[in-house]
């Protein structure tokens, strides 16, 4: 994997996957970032720069664990694109990885051609979502066998006094096959610090990311999946609203990995935005 030099000197790696013009597709977790893969085939449309977020995957462990906050990471996303020579370049987050994105065109706006954030988790910019909304959004999964075992555990951990998390995997994707299973265990963090760091006091300042979206002229796309407790699509709705030229997608069937549940209509949504 090529690798380039942080701000602080941390050596960070990245993939590359397909040709064409770059997106610089940023993860989620903190997690290793080998669970995005090709995104359901968007290589097919366009080159894919997946870095990993330092002290994961392949990236080192940096010596100040407060570079672990999510508006410091913002840092390491613009020295790659340095790294790059890309004067300007396509964004895509997922997951967690959507705040970096939001906090990297609020800071650089100029540097971002369009934005893609895909079941967007929304703490950079204060949208909150209730523990009733998940239960609703979960009700909607009550024909599958796995359901009584998965809600019992939902509502569980709502009310504060549950911890298994295990149990409500199956909510996270359209489908709960073999190909879910594998991905999930491919996605899950594997650094505590980074975790514990990403949302520290300072990470977010809502107010401000807010003002400066508002001002945002570049094109977003914001996609939601239909069962996705984590980024309900009503959360990703109040999202795109913040934004002046926002288009919101929901894909039906699909959970928190879009590309996972139907992989030909993912890329063909984000292949036809990014243009």
């Amino acid at each position: 994997m090529p690798t380039f030099s942080a701000p602080d000197g941390t050596r960070l790696a990245y993939r590359t996957y397909g040709e064409g013009d770059p997106v610089l597709c940023v993860p989620g977790g903190p997690a290793d970032s080998r669970y995005l893969g090709e995104l359901g085939g968007l290589s097919a449309h366009r080159r894919l720069i997946v870095p990993d977020l330092r002290g994961t995957g392949r990236s080192s462990v940096p010596e100040d664990t407060a570079t672990y906050r999510c508006d410091r990471l913002v840092d390491d996303i613009e020295a790659l694109r340095r790294h790059l020579g890309l004067p300007r370049t396509d964004l895509l987050g997922h997951s967690a990885g959507a705040n970096i994105a939001v906090r990297y065109a609020a800071r650089h706006p100029s540097h971002v051609g369009r934005l893609a954030l895909i079941t967007p988790s929304a703490r950079a910019v204060g949208i909150d979502i209730t523990g009733e909304e998940r239960r609703d959004l979960a009700r909607l999964r009550s024909g599958e066998p796995w359901f009584p075992a998965a809600f019992a555990a939902l509502e569980a951990i709502t009310r504060g006094t549950g911890t298994d998390w295990a149990a409500v995997d199956p909510f996270f994707y359209g489908r709960w096959d073999e190909a879910a299973r594998n991905h999930h265990a491919a996605s899950r963090p594997e650094n505590p610090e980074a975790i514990t760091h990403f949302g520290a006091e300072g990470a977010f300042d809502p107010p401000a990311t807010r003002a400066a979206l508002a001002a945002f002229e570049a094109p977003v796309l914001l996609l939601a999946g239909q069962f996705d407790l984590n980024s309900p699509p009503r959360s990703a709705a109040a999202f795109a609203e913040l934004f002046p030229h926002a288009t919101l997608v929901v894909q039906e069937g699909a959970g928190h990995y879009p590309w996972v549940d139907d992989a030909a209509r993912f890329a063909g949504s984000v292949a036809a935005f990014l243009g």
